[in-house]
């Protein structure tokens, strides 16, 4: 393997990585809610409807994964060989569906959040 190569596969494991942390970082958090005056039976209720209509949100790490691998593909044929475009193709296929599952995971918190405060809840996060 040469030193290229080995630099490219390094540098797309740190990006995999990266990539994959900052999806577990930015993933939905919880919802915080103000308990004040809240019956928490009928929060745990409501809660539950919301994130059932949150799985209505539709999952975007393929098509995240097949705009990566297309974009990791022209970078790979601008700056190598058809061994690079494959490598760079799969790199980008990866960090382009965990991008793609962390945006799934956002838009769920979001609608989950979103469908509470319709509800009556004071959302705090």
């Amino acid at each position: 393997m040469s030193d290229r190569a080995i630099r490219a596969t390094r540098l797309g494991i740190i990006l995999i990585a990266a990539a994959l942390g900052a999806g577990c970082a930015s993933s939905g958090s919880k919802p915080i809610i103000d308990p004040d005056g809240v019956d928490m039976g009928r929060y745990q209720n409501d809660l539950a409807q919301c994130q059932q209509i949150a799985e209505q949100v539709e999952q975007k790490a393929a098509s995240g994964a097949v705009g990566g691998a297309l974009i990791g593909g022209v970078i790979g044929a601008i700056t190598g060989n058809s061994d690079q475009v494959r490598k760079s193709a799969g790199v980008g296929g990866v960090l382009g569906g965990a991008k793609g599952a962390a945006a799934t995971r956002q838009e769920k918190s979001l609608v989950v959040k979103n469908c509470l405060r319709s509800r009556g809840y004071t959302v705090l996060n």
